[in-house]
């Protein structure tokens, strides 16, 4: 007599046995709620990661995954306990800053890694590098990856004897925070002007570099355990007003109809000469090789007049929202938004076998050439 289909986890439907659902903690920071955009100046940018969040778990929650979505305050014992109770097979992390504190950031991957939960993204030891833009910039110079020459400003009163024109940023922010018109500086009393205003509004160091002028591409990475180039994106600055200097500002990234939205528009496949794109897709390997970027990330990188690529960001865990640059990159290749997700899922499982297997031990990241495409 044939058996009936049962209904838990452990039994059959059509006489095969049914596959246990991949339960996925979508964990996201929360810390927006307790601050406003009046008094919070990178508050746009952490609450988009809600929504964010959400549409990860919706592309999650199908046949073969479960999603379970928790927002992560500062309350870390909190947090293992949740996950204890949950008992994920894997975290997709999500969480920028806790208590509104960016440096907290490799915070959560610390607790995934001691509970033993595989995650996807960076690992913390590359997300901590990351956040201090000064201590990549060491990183990219030990490896000899072009980048423009720089240094900390901790006020108004410290030396700086980099020829202008400069361009000056909050030393642990991303996502474009504390970035504006005026952080690109001509003369010494713009720069102290600037220096002294991040250091009262968001409370740290400046990091004052050289300011290169030319084409700015983004440069996504992706996979696992070997990550690689996706099709470039240019910003186009064509549409910007003359006084506004050609940079990818908080209001471009975050006001959405704004002048400096409206004035850089991201272009996928941009025109490049074949031996520049290599150049480019060369030096953004080399810097994700270098801050030991895992998964998926993004670097940001400005062609000078003489043909070399200066690196001037690298983000791992870059935004993951449908329309920001992994997203369209990913596409680029055939890659639509709820694999891109799938996938990061998968890289996260693949390493719980790896780790068992290895015992626990794994290797820095491994990264492609320059040539471009995606492994599944």
């Amino acid at each position: 007599m044939p058996g009936g289909g049962g209904g838990g986890a452990g039994g059959t439907q059509g006489g095969r046995p049914r596959r246990k659902k991949t339960r996925v903690a979508v964990l996201y920071n929360n810390d927006f709620e307790d601050s406003s955009p009046d008094g919070d100046p990178g508050y746009a940018a952490r609450a988009d990661v809600e929504s964010v969040a959400s549409f990860v778990a919706e592309n999650l929650n199908d046949g073969d995954h479960e999603a379970v979505l928790l927002p992560v305050d500062g309350d870390l014992a909190r947090l293992r306990m949740q996950l204890t109770e949950i008992e994920p097979d894997c975290a997709f992390n999500l969480c920028e800053s806790l208590a509104q504190d960016t440096r907290l950031e490799s915070a959560v991957p610390l607790v995934l890694e001691l509970l033993g939960i595989p995650f996807t993204g960076s690992p913390p030891e590359a997300l901590s590098h990351a956040l201090y833009k000064d201590r990549v910039k060491k990183l990219l110079e030990e490896a000899g990856v072009p980048t423009p020459r720089s240094c900390v400003m901790r006020g108004p009163g410290d030396p700086c004897d980099l020829p202008y024109p400069l361009i000056v940023k909050p030393v642990r922010e991303d996502g474009s925070v504390g970035i504006s018109g005026k952080s690109v500086v001509h003369n010494e009393a713009e720069l102290r002007e600037v220096v002294a205003q991040v250091a009262t509004s968001f409370r740290q160091a400046c990091l004052v570099e050289q300011f290169v002028d030319g084409r700015e591409f983004n440069v996504a990475l992706f996979g696992f355990p070997t990550a690689r180039v996706l099709p470039l994106s240019e910003i186009d600055f064509s549409t910007l007003p003359d006084d506004r200097p050609k940079i990818v500002s908080y209001e471009a990234k975050w006001s959405e109809g704004s002048v400096d939205d409206l004035g850089t528009i991201p272009v996928m496949m941009p025109q490049l000469p074949t031996t520049l794109a290599a150049r480019v897709r060369r030096a953004a390997v080399d810097a994700f090789r270098a801050v030991g970027v895992r998964d998926y990330g993004r670097v940001d990188i400005r062609l000078a007049a003489n043909g070399i690529p200066y690196v001037i960001d690298v983000n791992p865990n870059c935004d993951l929202s449908r329309y920001a640059g992994m997203a369209r990159a990913a596409s680029g290749v055939g890659i639509d938004y709820s694999a891109l997700v799938k996938l990061l899922v998968r890289y996260a499982l693949r390493r719980r076998v790896r780790g068992a297997r290895k015992g626990n031990q794994e290797g820095p990241p491994h990264v492609a050439g320059a040539s471009s495409g995606a492994s599944p």
